[in-house]
């Protein structure tokens, strides 16, 4: 599987590597300052076991050239754009990652730079002294907590789709809040010490002289060079805006006017899909699948200028024949203005209708566990209503935590049963996830069984159908009442498989389809085929008489 690390282009390489250049050294830095809450000795000896590293002339080199590399993406990342228009995490990386070098242009110059052109000896006490008890001490410390939360987005943003960040990331939250704060009880702790060995005249003659702290000239130079720097920081962002403004009002000269029937009239870029205009503008177009051409809900009806785009493609043409779309209906994401048209929405998400974000659906591939309770209505005969809602709800007391502990979801209960959905990081996850749990259900209900057999109660029998396929993941229902829930083929699948279970007399059908995600192909001879009802293809499955059998085989 290629690294996580060399996915995207060049400069998506160079950012990721240049960032974790900086949140290494920012990382040790603030555990650095933490220690001021232990010792004075803690904190002046890991700071010059740090210079070790980064006051040499190849640690030097690569701590800056990231630095200016980093920046140099952002602004290059910046000027690039479109639009302004993003996600609010990633709206906040870029602001933060502005303010970062308001307060860090000040530091390093009083820090780094006077120790190079004047000798200052710039240990950790020497910086806090400088600041305390100025408002410097707090713009510093804001710097701390936005380098943090700036760097945590972009390490969550890298890594949020590996499984073992999604299975970390609980103890990383911890990690992310006790990090910062460390760093500030150190900082407090260290500061109202040397504070109070300031008060002492003596104490403080030695400390300048000690630190060979800056003459009122030197002062002045380093402000000079501060000032100077930020001069220069505000020009390259002044040039970065420039430069994407020119090139916005260039694409304005090669664009095109979109009129929206029940929406706004925009003027937008040639190249772009309609579907991409759209987002680009803030309009709102549902598209479940992403704009791939799959589910056609992105769909309009070009009531003017259809004659002036080209025919539909091979993939268009087939999406659209499936869902018997009327003459003019065009995929947005498929079709790319170059004229003026008016676009009538056919699915529009802000129509009139107060609806979540969850409600215009997700497509995935996971896997789903249908079960259901064998001979209920005999199990039941003769109980009262009371006595039965009470056996089922110990019966799902006894056999969710089996579905839940795994990263299931009970979707919906159903009576004497439940459909359950493994929505985890990627399909093969999902299809171990919904093995594992069908195997903890059948160990569940064993032990339950066990005590209904002391109870003197009958016993209770399941049927389970497993399976992975796609799904729309959304919230279904009028507004206001609308629940999530999941549908599509996979659910009908894993319904018809647990049918099948009584007949065979097994306990639970696994889908070969679900078998070979998991990395179960050995198993692939025991299949068995099943033309299940309502299902348009075969589906072959391994029947298990005892599904708990399935733990030694799956450790295996």
């Amino acid at each position: 599987m290629k690294s996580v690390l060399w996915q995207g282009g060049w400069a998506t390489r160079l950012r990721i590597m240049s960032g974790l250049i900086l949140f290494i050294f920012a990382f040790f830095h603030f555990i650095n300052i933490g220690l001021g809450l232990f010792h004075t000795d803690y904190l002046h000896g890991m700071q010059k076991g740090r210079h070790v590293i980064t006051r040499n002339n190849i640690g030097s080199a690569i701590l800056y050239l990231a630095l200016l590399v980093h920046f140099g993406l952002a602004l290059y990342s910046l000027a690039q754009r479109r639009t302004m228009r993003m996600p609010f995490s990633l709206g906040l990386q870029v602001v933060l990652g502005f303010v970062i070098p308001l307060q860090l242009i000040s530091h390093l110059v009083h820090t780094r730079y006077a120790h190079a052109v004047f000798g200052v000896n710039d240990e950790m006490g020497y910086i806090i002294a400088l600041m305390w008890p100025s408002y410097a001490i707090w713009t510093q410390s804001l710097l701390l907590l936005v380098v943090w939360v700036h760097s945590c987005i972009g390490l969550h943003m890298w890594l949020r789709l590996t499984t073992w960040w999604q299975r970390t990331l609980p103890y990383l939250i911890g990690l992310a809040v006790f990090i910062p704060s460390f760093a500030l009880a150190g900082l407090l702790t260290e500061g109202r010490r040397i504070w109070a060995d300031f008060a002492d005249p003596f104490l403080r003659d030695q400390y300048i002289e000690h630190y060979n702290w800056p003459s009122p000239e030197a002062f002045q130079a380093l402000m000079g060079v501060r000032q100077d720097t930020l001069l220069a920081f505000g020009l390259a962002v002044g040039a970065t805006l420039l430069v994407f403004l020119v090139r916005k009002i260039l694409r304005r000269r090669h664009s095109v006017r979109i009129k929206y029937v029940e929406g706004p009239e925009i003027v937008a870029e040639k190249g772009m899909t309609l579907l991409e205009i759209s987002q680009a503008n803030g309009i709102p177009h549902t598209a479940l699948c992403g704009g791939k051409g799959r589910c056609t809900t992105c769909r309009v009806i070009v009531e003017n200028g259809a004659d002036q785009l080209p025919v539909p493609s091979e993939i268009e043409a087939r999406s659209l024949a499936a869902v018997k779309a009327p003459e003019g209906a065009r995929l947005a994401c498929q079709i790319r203005p170059t004229e003026p048209i008016t676009a009538f929405r056919m699915y529009n998400p802000g129509s009139g209708r107060n609806r979540a974000h969850a409600s215009q659906g997700q497509e995935r591939k996971l896997a789903v566990l249908f079960l259901d309770m064998r001979g209920f209505t005999a199990l039941t005969t003769g109980q009262l209503p009371y006595d039965i809602v009470f056996l089922l709800n110990r019966f799902f007391d006894a056999i969710v935590p089996a579905i839940t502990s795994d990263g299931g979801v009970v979707d919906k209960y159903m009576g004497d049963g439940l459909l359950a959905v493994f929505e985890t990081a990627d399909a093969a996850s999902s299809a171990r996830a919904g093995m594992k749990a069908a195997a903890n259900v059948s160990r569940a209900l064993q032990r339950f069984n066990e005590q209904l057999e002391t109870e003197g109660s009958p016993l209770i029998r399941i049927g389970m159908g497993l399976h992975l396929g796609d799904l729309v993941l959304g919230e279904i229902g009028a507004v206001g009442t609308a629940s999530r829930t999941i549908i599509g083929d996979a659910v009908n699948v894993a319904s018809r498989l647990e049918a099948e279970t009584k007949g065979l007399g097994v306990e639970l059908l696994v889908s070969g389809d679900l078998l070979k995600a998991a990395g179960h192909e050995s198993w692939q001879n025991d299949l068995r085929p099943f033309q299940l009802r309502g299902v348009t293809r075969p589906i072959s499955a391994l029947p298990i008489e005892r599904a708990s059998d399935l733990s030694p085989k799956i450790a295996a």
